[in-house]
């Protein structure tokens, strides 16, 4: 029997569990806090892509049927692109979505795994994470003290205020990096038995 047809024969939310490949780390008090920010914001933020997709049509619409583009639509699509993708970040870590090469890691232990995570969000993520928030905070200053606006004729105001985003999305991808950090030093050092206390 091929693996289609075992995912054939069994009921939907098995299947789907069995293609997840997601690692169940345990949860702390500390994780569990820091991802529950992670989550609010990224809950309320995930609806910045209807929003953008209404921006879309309109912008598509007045330029195809009215043939008029507008430079402020055009601008207001990246600034969202650029909201949802930097927020979504921090809400792929705490939801352990992000991309890893599948096919090493779903053959490790649950324990190799913790290590992975353990090592690369300690000497990895959260130096980088560290790195690009102070050297951001120049350019973001420097962006409010001139009142930073789009350089293009018809742009958008308020450049600093993307800029600004970028500051609050790597805030949050710190607390989500440290809230899974924490979970896989709880399974490393903790031992995989913690998983059935949350």
């Amino acid at each position: 029997m091929s693996d289609t047809d075992d995912l054939e024969h069994m009921d939907a939310k098995t299947a789907l569990e069995s293609l997840e490949h997601h690692t169940e780390l345990p949860r702390t008090r500390l994780s569990g806090a820091l991802e529950g920010i992670v989550k609010v914001v990224g809950d309320a933020v995930s609806w910045i892509w209807v929003l953008l997709v209404a921006v879309i049509v309109v912008n598509v619409t007045m330029r195809y049927v009215f043939g008029e583009g507008r430079i402020e639509f055009e601008e207001l699509q990246w600034h969202m692109y650029a909201i949802g993708f930097l927020i979504g970040l921090s809400y792929a870590i705490q939801n352990d979505s992000h991309i890893r090469i599948d096919i090493l890691h779903e053959r490790f232990s649950l324990r190799t795994k913790g290590w992975i995570d353990l090592i690369g969000f300690a000497v990895f993520l959260i130096p980088y994470l560290f790195i690009v928030l102070i050297y951001s905070l120049p350019f973001i200053q420097y962006s409010w003290s001139v009142s930073e606006i789009s350089d293009a004729p018809g742009g958008l105001p308020y450049r600093w205020a993307i800029k600004s985003t970028m500051f609050i999305a790597y805030v949050l991808l710190l607390l989500a990096a440290v809230g899974r950090l924490v979970r896989a030093a709880a399974l490393v050092f903790g031992g995989a038995d913690r998983l059935n206390r949350s």
